[in-house]
């Protein structure tokens, strides 16, 4: 199971100069406020901007920028679901709800805003709520694999393996270089006992993504109850040195949700619980 800050990962609406032209002029006239091209074009950079806070973590910032947009354009759906991305960001995850509640008022055959509230009925454990909306992606989009990818992380959650697996196959057979949609899949052919298979998708995705930290550090876990000590300290080099938050064991099975099978795996490798030797 992958949560959302990597592999569920929330979509931008970005193309925003023409999708407020768009979202204008489907309005009746009665309704319309005259919008000039320099408007238009202030409204592009404020978008920038956002997104620009947003990438270097100034959600707060982010957020004001994006409220700006709402309240000049407030029938365009962009502006309301990015807005709810940067709450997402600061755990505000009553008011993204909202947000995207509204984009999807505004955009009932728009994606990206159902997808997004599914991230954060993951956050909230509600599963058949993040399903329900990956099934809504999935009638409007049959090949989006970020939408199959994430309602396998819903299943997971609700403890249907067979359902993830076969979700997280379907995403990596429409998107073949999908690489947390494969590690998805080999953890959780891990939990179900597959732990060969498991372990040889796990090698293959690390001599294809060295710098992937997330199959070095789950390596590091199936390797050491393995036996295998040497090629886990490797591996927990390379995982750590690319992403320290491996080592805390809450942030493993709380927020990447890793399944219960390898996140012990690895709590044993880092409580040097060596397995006994044959």
């Amino acid at each position: 199971m992958i949560a959302p800050f990597q592999d569920s990962k929330m979509r931008w609406l970005v193309a925003l100069c023409s999708l407020l032209c768009c979202w204008f002029l489907a309005f009746p006239a009665s309704a319309q406020v005259e919008i000039t091209a320099a408007e238009l074009d202030r409204g592009e950079a404020i978008a920038a901007d956002a997104i620009t806070a947003a990438e270097r973590g100034d959600f707060a910032t982010a957020e004001h920028y994006w409220s700006q947009l709402i309240e000049r354009f407030p029938s365009n759906p962009a502006v309301w679901s990015n807005r709810g991305n940067v709450e997402v960001s600061q755990n505000k995850l009553d008011a993204a709800i909202a947000d995207y509640n509204q984009a999807i008022q505004l955009a009932p055959d728009a994606p990206d805003p159902y997808l997004n509230r599914g991230l954060v009925y993951e956050r909230q454990q509600d599963w058949a709520a993040a399903i329900a909306d990956y099934n809504r992606v999935l009638e409007i989009d049959p090949e989006d694999a970020f939408a199959y990818n994430n309602r396998g992380n819903a299943a997971a959650g609700q403890g249907d393996w067979a359902m993830a697996i076969a979700d997280y196959e379907r995403a990596t057979e429409i998107a073949p270089d999908f690489a947390f949609a494969r590690a998805n899949r080999a953890l959780a052919l891990y939990e179900i006992g597959q732990k060969r298979e498991a372990l040889h998708e796990m090698r293959s995705l690390a001599r294809r993504y060295p710098v992937f930290a997330d199959i070095r550090a789950a390596l590091t876990a199936v390797l050491w109850v393995q036996g295998n000590q040497g090629e886990a300290e490797s591996n927990w080099v390379a995982a750590v040195g690319l992403d320290s938050r491996y080592r805390n064991l809450d942030w493993v099975r709380e927020v990447r949700r890793w399944p219960p099978a390898i996140a012990t795996a690895l709590e044993r490798f880092l409580t040097l619980d060596a397995p006994p030797s044959s």
